[in-house]
């Protein structure tokens, strides 16, 4: 079906681009967006690596940046968007599922790849994504580790710092470098080891940074089985604007329909039409 923002989602659970309408609306989000990361990233920088952590009740790291920049990102969207929903990661005062019921939220990962952050190595992004009736239309990814804004959506393409950038058109092939995580769940073993046969891994520590080089064309492809929507919202939007598919495997993602931090794990498979075949294909057995 063809969602109003814009953003086609096939029967099968892949994102496509469209056309996004009210583009004043739009461009004032996008600007404010824009500004708002870039104005976090003198703290994301100044902290890294130095950053004391602790463990949130789920088992994953947070620090005091998380919190910092969730803040600060919450503030300037309250203020300049007072009927827009705001949900992040390191939302304290969510409790349980909230429904998504304004025309446009927010969905932000202040710090996605924490446990590098803490510890020094830098692929780290924030991440924040505009959605449309659930459906993303905007993403802006700040990546540490090339101090690089990345921005864009299905409407707008997609911009790698000031450069306009595209998803990798070569078919697959043994030197296609693909992003995963090993998993920890023994029924995707196998799996990982069919990937792992055909193309060369690379396990950056962040879930955004993968699907956001895949819209850039950094990275060929990617195959996740443990993300949450905030790890991937933003950059789902800049696949769209990149001309990469999305193919979520355990049930349609968008529209979002409500924000549960406690959402069961997302798995998806991303790349351009043909990587994605074969990827699908390897995940089929």
């Amino acid at each position: 079906m063809v969602g109003c923002a814009g953003v086609a989602l096939s029967p099968g659970g892949v994102l496509l681009g469209g056309n996004i309408m009210n583009q004043g609306e739009m461009a004032e989000r996008i600007e404010v967006a824009r500004q708002t990361v870039r104005e976090q990233t003198e703290l994301l920088h100044r902290e890294f690596g130095r950053a004391c952590s602790s463990l949130k009740a789920d088992g994953t790291r947070v620090t005091p940046v998380d919190l910092a920049i969730s803040e600060n990102i919450q503030q300037a969207m309250a203020a300049a968007f007072p009927d827009d929903l705001f949900f992040s990661e390191e939302s304290t005062q969510i409790q349980g599922p909230v429904p998504v019921t304004s025309r446009f939220a927010w969905v932000l990962d202040p710090v996605d790849g924490t446990n590098n952050y803490a510890m020094g190595v830098p692929f780290c992004a924030i991440s924040l994504a505009l959605l449309e009736h659930g459906l993303p239309v905007y993403g802006v990814v700040y990546d540490l580790a090339r101090r690089v804004l990345m921005h864009g959506g299905p409407a707008y393409g997609l911009w790698n710092g000031d450069l306009a950038a595209r998803v990798r058109p070569e078919p697959p092939h043994s030197l296609s470098l693909i992003g995963s995580h090993s998993s920890a769940d023994p029924a995707f073993a196998q799996q990982g080891e069919r990937i792992l046969a055909h193309f060369k891994i690379r396990e950056l520590g962040s879930a955004t940074l993968h699907l956001a080089y895949v819209a850039a064309g950094l990275l060929d492809g990617v195959v996740e089985d443990n993300v949450r929507i905030w790890d991937i919202a933003a950059a789902c939007a800049l696949c769209l604007g990149g001309g990469a598919e999305v193919h979520f495997l355990n049930g349609d993602q968008f529209p979002l329909r409500q924000f549960d931090l406690n959402m069961t794990r997302i798995r998806y498979i991303a790349g351009n039409a043909a990587v994605c075949a074969r990827l699908k294909t390897l995940i089929e057995g």
